[in-house]
């Protein structure tokens, strides 16, 4: 851990359960955790981004997506901006695929299938932001990073909670 989260980080046993609370300063903070999370993540995971709009699902996603072109030797891109409109947004960063999904106007979770999610699963990585919007078809195993606002008086601050419903754990611990 680094000194902007080791004060507040904590693991937890127990399945589909938090794997780790953070309390995150600043945005440089968030950055930082999607950075230990890139550095644990592998083809085919899931990683689910929920909170409420402006708590910094994009933020963290820009950072992994840059921190996971790095560790693949690759320059990180110059622009890696919301996919709001589009829905998705794919990143070749040699040995994986990055697909970034921002689900937030989707209608309907069958509506899913159109944007290529069957393709992300298979062999790249999905970072789904709004993931409740799959229902049903967001997929079982997966790292759930929930962002809230910390509260009144510090603007800058959010929390993190991360639910391993994987093996997540295990590959966090090392991160």
């Amino acid at each position: 851990m680094d000194a902007g989260t080791a004060p507040s980080a904590r693991m937890t046993a127990a399945p589909d359960r938090p794997v780790r609370r953070e309390s995150l300063a600043d945005l440089a903070a968030t950055r930082r955790l999607a950075e230990r999370v890139a550095a644990a993540a592998r083809p085919s995971d899931v990683i689910a981004l929920s909170g409420p709009l402006g708590v910094g699902k994009t933020e963290f996603a820009r950072a992994f997506i840059r921190a996971l072109a790095r560790r693949h030797g690759k320059a990180p891109p110059d622009e890696v901006p919301s996919p709001t409109f589009t829905l998705v947004q794919t990143y070749d960063l040699g040995a994986v695929a990055v697909w970034h999904f921002d689900l937030y106007r989707l209608e309907r979770p069958d509506d899913a299938a159109e944007l290529g999610l069957d393709e992300a699963l298979a062999d790249g990585i999905a970072l789904i932001e709004w993931p409740e919007r799959l229902g049903g078809m967001l997929p079982r195993g997966r790292l759930d990073i929930a962002l809230s606002y910390a509260g009144p008086g510090k603007p800058q601050a959010r929390e993190a909670i991360l639910t391993d419903r994987g093996d997540w754990r295990a590959r966090l611990s090392d991160a």
